[in-house]
């Protein structure tokens, strides 16, 4: 019989952050920023992604990118009153299953979490231009890398001018 995990576990290791609710004085039930241990919440939040087609044409209109091993990083003018935002392209055509596609997705979700608070004011894409068979470990491992070290130049400002 295979082990499976109790629901609140997470398979990725890091804590979801999921909201808690606390019962106030009055009794009532109210949501809270913050979990019941006090801890930050750690969510990807809707309001870090890049949701419509516009929000992607003005990056891909602004004709900027860092070029990796895996992926183009493709970067907007700055929005000081969005914040970092992240959006992320795919594709069928280089990633044909697509629990190899939503794997590549969550690591790239998960370095642009940890990276977001030091990044410059900008919307980011990255854009998967190599064609991959598929996901193993080692390949978690540099995307991860590749990821960090494009996140890390448009930190420090090397091309994104």
């Amino acid at each position: 019989m295979p082990r499976v995990a109790p629901r609140d576990a997470n398979a990725w290791g890091f804590d979801s952050g999921m909201t808690a609710f606390a019962v106030s004085s009055a009794g009532i039930c109210q949501k809270e920023g913050n979990r019941l241990d006090g801890a930050p919440r750690k969510a990807f939040l809707r309001a870090y992604r890049l949701t419509k087609t516009d929000e992607y044409s003005s990056v891909f209109g602004f004709r900027r990118a860092l070029r990796g091993r895996f992926f183009l990083l493709h970067y907007g003018a700055l929005h000081p009153a969005t914040g970092s935002r992240l959006g992320l392209v795919i594709g069928k055509k280089f990633l044909k299953r697509a629990v190899g596609r939503n794997l590549v997705k969550r690591i790239l979700r998960e370095q642009f979490r940890l990276l977001r608070a030091s990044l410059p004011e900008r919307d980011f894409v990255f854009r998967l231009t190599v064609k991959l068979s598929g996901v193993d470990r080692r390949l978690r491992r540099e995307i991860a890398e590749e990821a960090r070290q494009l996140l890390g130049k448009a930190r420090a400002g090397k091309g994104c001018a």
